[in-house]
């Protein structure tokens, strides 16, 4: 199994953190920002946004394997990458997943 430079996966889970404890501040903000009718205090708001930390964003976060931490062809429903989910399909470990034949 190839796994994934523990240093991106270090990273990614930092970015979790931070994603969590700034989330509230960033959705009130956005909030106050849509119900604010002038537009210097639109900017003035829009500059708090501005000075959270990058990695607080959520479009930031990525995906990963879970047991190989691979960036790569994930499934969603499951949480591993193409090629692990096809060899636990394989060795008969996912319950309900089948292989397809034609």
């Amino acid at each position: 199994m190839i796994m994934a430079r523990k240093s991106l996966i270090q990273r990614e889970k930092k970015r979790q953190k931070l994603e969590q404890k700034y989330h509230l501040i960033r959705r009130s903000s956005k909030k106050e920002i849509s119900k604010v009718p002038s537009l210097n205090e639109k900017w003035k708001i829009h500059g708090k946004l501005q000075s959270l930390p990058r990695n607080s964003a959520p479009i930031r976060l990525h995906r990963r394997c879970f047991s190989t931490g691979r960036p790569r062809a994930n499934y969603r429903d499951f949480g591993l990458s193409g090629h692990i989910l096809r060899e636990m399909v394989q060795a008969c470990l996912l319950p309900g997943a089948t292989r397809s034949s034609w």
